[in-house]
């Protein structure tokens, strides 16, 4: 029997917000793999299941791991927070199962992302163009991550920032001073730490002030575009209809 590794997005965390499709998948799945903190997650909803766990910075051994069970004829969902083609697990299944030549199926579900998660908790400020940055310099040149800022400061889309600090890294107030070249240090920001988890908060600031908030790799900043407001502690992007 041919395997299958299907890439589960399972939104932030909780049960209300996964999908009917992803919990079909990972119900129906023989094992579950996943990043550690990802796999407690979710652990309590499917008591009995099989799971397989790595740590931090070990995504291709994951993804080769649940293969590898995949070429056994087992079905294996990949589970990734939010959305599994957002920074998640399906890209490199993909080039794994390539490279390895490896005959499995493979199947992709989405799942509720950060920014999505972030922005109903802020109010309603992705309702125009956007764009999704990690700040992470662990795959990606640092300088070719601040010219992706400049270009969508520039721009003037709403910039979500994903993994915007860390305890080896901070450089969201060198994205801060890179936007501010395009846009107004008043310009709001919204912040959202453990989006859809039960130790969820927010807040919003504006963009002169965010190289002081207190950021750390669980939150999702959001910082507005020029029209973008907040009224009534919740963060708005105007579209452009006519309201009166």
């Amino acid at each position: 029997m041919k395997g299958k590794v299907t890439a589960v997005g399972f939104g932030p965390g909780g049960r209300e917000d996964m999908t009917i499709r992803a919990d079909r998948a990972i119900s129906d799945a023989d094992i579950v793999t996943g990043y550690t903190t990802y796999v407690n997650l979710i652990k309590d909803f499917y008591p009995g299941k099989a799971f397989k766990s790595t740590g931090m910075r070990s995504e291709v051994e994951r993804c080769r791991l649940a293969i590898q069970d995949a070429l056994t004829g087992k079905s294996v969902a990949m589970v990734c927070s939010g959305d599994s083609g957002i920074y998640g697990m399906a890209g490199l299944i993909y080039q794994l199962a390539e490279s390895m030549d490896a005959d499995v199926d493979i199947d992709v579900v989405p799942g509720v992302t950060a920014a999505s998660t972030a922005a109903a908790v802020l109010g309603a400020p992705l309702m125009h163009d956007l764009s999704l940055i990690s700040l992470s310099d662990y795959l990606t040149p640092l300088d070719l991550i601040m010219k992706r800022v400049d270009r969508a400061a520039e721009s003037d889309m709403v910039i979500c920032l994903y993994n915007p600090k860390s305890n080896q890294r901070d450089y969201l107030g060198d994205a801060a001073d890179i936007i501010m070249r395009h846009r107004s240090p008043d310009t709001a920001v919204g912040i959202v730490r453990e989006a859809g988890r039960s130790g969820q908060t927010h807040w919003t600031t504006t963009l002169g002030d965010l190289a002081k908030e207190d950021v750390d790799m669980l939150c999702t900043v959001i910082v507005g575009n020029s029209n973008s407001y907040v009224s009534d502690g919740k963060m708005i992007t105007p579209r452009g209809y006519e309201v009166g």
